[in-house]
Protein backbone atom coordinates (compact mmCIF):
# COMPACT_ATOMS: atom_id res chain seq x y z
CA UNK A 1 0.00 0.00 0.00
CA UNK A 2 1.52 3.35 -1.04
CA UNK A 3 0.04 5.06 2.20
CA UNK A 4 -1.89 4.15 5.06
CA UNK A 5 -4.11 6.27 7.55
CA UNK A 6 -3.55 7.44 10.79
CA UNK A 7 -5.64 8.48 14.11
CA UNK A 8 -4.00 11.36 15.68
CA UNK A 9 -5.19 13.28 18.55
CA UNK A 10 -5.15 17.09 18.88
CA UNK A 11 -2.52 18.10 21.76
CA UNK A 12 -5.01 21.22 22.33
CA UNK A 13 -8.44 19.98 22.39
CA UNK A 14 -7.82 15.90 22.91
CA UNK A 15 -10.14 15.35 19.32
CA UNK A 16 -9.26 12.07 17.92
CA UNK A 17 -9.01 12.82 14.00
CA UNK A 18 -8.12 10.36 11.14
CA UNK A 19 -5.50 11.65 8.62
CA UNK A 20 -3.12 10.11 5.20
CA UNK A 21 0.14 9.54 6.38
CA UNK A 22 1.08 11.29 2.86
CA UNK A 23 -0.81 13.86 3.47
CA UNK A 24 -0.32 16.42 1.08
CA UNK A 25 -2.10 19.43 2.21
CA UNK A 26 -2.05 21.03 5.67
CA UNK A 27 -4.60 19.04 7.64
CA UNK A 28 -6.07 20.97 10.29
CA UNK A 29 -8.10 19.51 13.72
CA UNK A 30 -11.87 20.06 12.61
CA UNK A 31 -12.73 20.93 16.16
CA UNK A 32 -10.03 24.03 17.17
CA UNK A 33 -8.31 24.50 13.52
CA UNK A 34 -4.83 23.63 15.32
CA UNK A 35 -2.31 22.09 12.43
CA UNK A 36 -2.10 17.84 13.09
CA UNK A 37 -0.40 17.40 9.59
CA UNK A 38 2.19 19.10 7.56
CA UNK A 39 3.25 17.67 3.99
CA UNK A 40 6.91 16.82 3.60
CA UNK A 41 7.75 15.41 0.55
CA UNK A 42 6.47 11.99 1.53
CA UNK A 43 5.33 11.21 5.13
CA UNK A 44 3.58 14.17 6.05
CA UNK A 45 5.39 15.51 9.44
CA UNK A 46 2.86 15.11 12.60
CA UNK A 47 3.45 16.89 15.92
CA UNK A 48 0.80 15.57 17.84
CA UNK A 49 0.29 11.76 19.64
CA UNK A 50 -0.63 9.04 16.96
CA UNK A 51 -3.29 7.30 18.31
CA UNK A 52 -3.22 4.10 15.94
CA UNK A 53 -2.78 2.99 12.19
CA UNK A 54 -6.28 2.94 11.07
CA UNK A 55 -6.89 -0.65 8.91
CA UNK A 56 -8.47 -1.08 5.55
CA UNK A 57 -11.33 -3.82 5.30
Amino acid sequence: MAGGYIRVKCGDCENEQIVFSKAATVVNCAVCGTTLAVPSGGNAHIDHEVVETVEAR
